[in-house]
């Protein structure tokens, strides 16, 4: 099973306050997160992270070795990557397109504006705008675009938003949830 998150930013203490994140402390989100992970990953599933997944690389390389599945890493702007953390992935990129049952999917961690196939039905997962200034004026493009009657579909995929709750989820479990972002 495949499944995809976002901007974890292990290790980085300003995440709590940027994202009003529900922890008190950066040991209770760690704790949370490799808790919600192995709840729903298995030891056979894939997950991808779409950048942004470490702060500091030590705790970054803690974090991952408690964490179930084959992990591929989608380079956000804040991961430094160096031998031992990339060893724990079984790629690390830039952006990559996956097929994910009869989808295909393109990853990166930045939101594209016109993504490879858009308008054929492939998907875009990203992340890197959180719920900050940038969330809402693409939010209303993907609208205008969609109004347009091309497919369009694209889904931030960062752990901090309601449907996705610090847990990897699956490509249906996002599409379907997603609407339930409280604006």
């Amino acid at each position: 099973m495949k499944r995809y998150i976002s901007d974890y930013h292990i290790g980085h203490p300003n995440a709590l306050r940027f994202d009003a994140r529900p922890f008190s402390s950066l040991d209770e989100m760690h704790e949370t997160i490799i808790s919600n992970w192995n709840s729903v990953v298995g030891n056979g599933d894939e997950v991808y992270i779409l950048g942004d997944f470490a702060w500091k690389n030590d705790v970054g390389l803690e974090v991952l070795k408690k964490l179930k599945g084959r992990k591929y890493l989608i380079l956000g702007n804040h991961d430094r990557m160096n031998a031992e953390l990339e060893k724990q992935f079984v790629w690390v990129k830039e952006m990559e397109t996956v097929k994910d049952g009869e989808n295909h999917v393109v990853l990166c961690h930045y939101p594209i504006a016109h993504w490879k196939n858009a308008d054929y039905g492939y998907i875009h997962l990203y992340g890197h705008i959180h719920t900050g200034r940038d969330y809402d004026p693409y939010k209303e493009y993907a609208e205008k675009m969609k109004a347009r009657d091309l497919p369009y579909e694209c889904y931030n995929v960062g752990c901090m938003l309601p449907y996705m709750d610090y847990t990897p989820r699956t490509l249906k479990e996002i599409v379907e949830n997603s609407k339930l972002l409280v604006q």
